[in-house]
């Protein structure tokens, strides 16, 4: 990644903010946290305001993108394929009731959450929440995120990597708890799905 950030410079870190932001889950911590730690060591010439500004600029970008995606194809696709990943057109009504009630804050608090921060803007689209709202929950969540993690990183400098190494067991752990939420999130899934083909399925017979 460092031999990356050395030739590619700031368009590095704009584009791999850009990528975290499209519903693929890279490290915001190597975006933020990393460059602007390498920002204190002087290295290539960065500056940590720039180093920020860019990344927070790059991710609402790639925030952006996958709310269009969402919004223009999600819908289509979930209709068509969505039974193949435990999704069906019953998910995409609850998901646009809730983004009506409770989008802004879901988008805002959505930012702050590992994993979660990678399809928020994804379920957005998907659920239709006005664009303007969701680019403001988008802009204040990601500058408020970026700047503290440029903070961190910035003071730690070159102790960045000691305290990033702290973290590998931690790491593991919520790997194994993250693998149990989304078991059990499938189970319910399935379970759930079977119950609404049953009801469905009366309907059909009656109609």
């Amino acid at each position: 990644m460092e031999h990356f950030l050395e030739h590619w410079g700031y368009t590095a870190i704009f584009f791999v903010a850009l990528v975290e932001a499209i519903c693929i889950p890279f490290p915001s911590e190597i975006t933020y946290g990393f460059t602007a730690a390498l920002a204190a060591q002087h290295k290539y010439g960065f500056s940590v305001v720039a180093v920020v500004v860019l990344a927070v600029v790059g991710e609402v970008v790639g925030c952006v993108i996958a709310y269009v995606i969402g919004k223009s194809g999600g819908r289509t696709v979930i209709d068509r394929w969505g039974k193949y990943v435990l999704l069906t057109h019953k998910d995409l009504d609850r998901a646009d009731r809730f983004m009506a009630r409770r989008g802004t804050l879901a988008v805002f608090f959505g930012r702050f959450i590992p994993l979660v921060r990678a399809v928020i803007s994804l379920v957005a689209g998907i659920g239709e929440m006005p664009f303007r709202r969701f680019l403001a929950s988008t802009a204040a969540a990601t500058a408020i995120y970026g700047v503290v993690l440029g903070i961190v990183g910035y003071q730690l400098g070159a102790s960045w990597h000691k305290i990033v190494k702290g973290f590998t067991d931690a790491g593991f752990v919520a790997l194994a708890l993250v693998v149990v939420i989304v078991a059990a999130g499938i189970v319910h899934r399935v379970r759930t799905m079977r119950a609404e083909g049953a009801s469905a399925a009366p309907s059909e017979r009656n109609g």
